[in-house]
C-alpha cells in the first residue's frame, strides 16, 4: 500500500487532506508540533477508512532536527513514500516597521526552510525509489498578493510558491510532480474558526460570499496527488472563493 505525509495534520487543511488521502486507500504518514490530543483525533479519522496512522513530532523551528524526524517516519511506514504535502505553517499581524527580527526570522523558518527541508527529504526518498512521486507545498493566495500587517508570512509564502517551480523543474526527469495550492480564507484554527461551518459566515468582499472549507481545500490537494492531475506541475492553484477577483472590481485611476 502506497503511503502519503502531511505535515500539520491537527487541524484544519491538513487534517482534512490526511482523511481525504486516507480515503483513497493511502496509508498516512502524520506531524505534529505541540497539538498531540488532535492529531491523535485525525489519526483515529485516518484508521476508519482502513489504513495505517503513524505520528510524528516535527518542530520546523530547529532545522537539524527536520530532515531526521520525516526520514524516521517514512521508514516507520514501510520506507516508501509516494506523496508529501507541505501543510505545517505560522502566521504573524505585526506591521512591516514594527516586526522584530526575531518574528520575521522565525516565520520564514517554519514556514520556508521548514518547508524546503521536507520538502527536500521527500524528494530525495521519492529518487532512491525511482517510480516518482507528488509534493504539494500549500501556500496562501498571500504567496501572490500582499497582505498588511503580514510582511514574514507574505515573504515566506511568496519564496515557497517560486520555490515550488524550481523544485517542479529540477524533479520532473524524476517523474516528480511539484504544485501549490493556495487558499483564500479558510475555517480553520489560523483563521479562529476551527468546527465553524463556513457556510453560516457571511463574508461580502469575497464573491463566494463565505470563507471556504478545510475539505475543500484537501480535496483540491487530493485530485492533484490522482493520475488524473499527472500533466500539472510547477503550477499554484488558488482556492479562494473569488476573493483574488475583486482587484477587478476596483476604481481605476481617472474614473
Amino acid at each position: 500500500m502506497e503511503t502519503a505525509i502531511i505535515t500539520g495534520s491537527d487541524s484544519g487543511i491538513g487534517k482534512a487532506a490526511a482523511v481525504a488521502l486516507a480515503r483513497r486507500g493511502f496509508n498516512i504518514g502524520l506531524t505534529v508540533h505541540e497539538d498531540t490530543r488532535g492529531v491523535q483525533q485525525t489519526a483515529r479519522e485516518v484508521e476508519l477508512h482502513g489504513v495505517r496512522a503513524v505520528v510524528a513530532t516535527l518542530d520546523l523551528d530547529d532545522p537539524t532536527s527536520v530532515q531526521p524526524a520525516l526520514a524516521a517516519l517514512i521508514d516507520e511506514l514501510g520506507g516508501s513514500l509516494r506523496i508529501f504535502v507541505n501543510n505545517a505553517g505560522i502566521g504573524a499581524s505585526t506591521p512591516f516597521l514594527e516586526t522584530p527580527i526575531e518574528e520575521f526570522r522565525h516565520v520564514l523558518e517554519v514556514d520556508l526552510v521548514g518547508a524546503f527541508l521536507g520538502a527536500q527529504v521527500a524528494a530525495r526518498r521519492m529518487v532512491e525509489q525511482g517510480n516518482g512521486g507528488v509534493i504539494v507545498n500549500v501556500t496562501s493566495i498571500h504567496e501572490q498578493v500582499p497582505l498588511r500587517g503580514s510582511s514574514a508570512y507574505c515573504a515566506a509564502k511568496g519564496g515557497l510558491g517560486l520555490l515550488t517551480k524550481v523544485m517542479a523543474l529540477e524533479l520532473a526527469e524524476h517523474g516528480i510532480r511539484v504544485n501549490s495550492v493556495a487558499p483564500g480564507e479558510i475555517a480553520t484554527p489560523m483563521n479562529d474558526a476551527e468546527d465553524v461551518d463556513p457556510h453560516s459566515l457571511d463574508r461580502p468582499s469575497i464573491p463566494a460570499g463565505r470563507p471556504g472549507d478545510a475539505r475543500e481545500v484537501a480535496e483540491l490537494i487530493a485530485f492533484l496527488c490522482t493520475d488524473a492531475a499527472a500533466y500539472a506541475t510547477g503550477s499554484s492553484f488558488v482556492m479562494d472563493g473569488g476573493l483574488t477577483l475583486t482587484a477587478a472590481e476596483q476604481d481605476t485611476p481617472g474614473d
